[in-house]
């Protein structure tokens, strides 16, 4: 059974970093991608980025160019990171992973993608 957690999330003042990771155990090839989603309290989830199983990536306009996602994997647990650097105070939210097993995964919709992680809370404040 395939099962998403996330880890990393903490307080970073303005202009810093986040490392999170996604551990996601039960991995098979029925595995498209996994996405990184945040969400602020009272807005709706957004995409972040997501990575293919053959390494491609796609980042959303707003972390474009400060965002790193990789995924690296071993049997059927692939560890998905996403560093995010130069935060801004938009970047705060719950950030989580999850696993699209379609292929229509590409736009971000979370809809798309079906097995998700509990989060990882990301604040940044001065």
């Amino acid at each position: 059974q395939l099962q998403l957690v996330e880890s990393g999330g903490r307080l970073v003042q303005p202009g810093g970093s986040l490392r999170l990771s996604c551990v996601a155990s039960g991995f098979t090839s029925d595995v498209y991608a996994v996405g990184w989603f945040r969400q602020a309290p009272g807005k709706e989830r957004e995409g972040v980025s997501w990575i293919s199983t053959a390494q491609a990536a796609f980042y959303a306009t707003s972390v474009m160019g400060r965002a790193i996602i990789s995924m690296s994997t071993i049997g059927a647990t692939s560890t998905v990171y996403l560093e995010l650097d130069n935060l801004r105070v938009e970047d705060n939210g719950t950030y989580y992973c999850a696993a699209a097993i379609t292929g229509y995964y590409r736009s971000l919709d979370p809809a798309t993608f079906g097995t998700w992680g509990r989060g990882t809370q990301g604040t940044v404040s001065a």
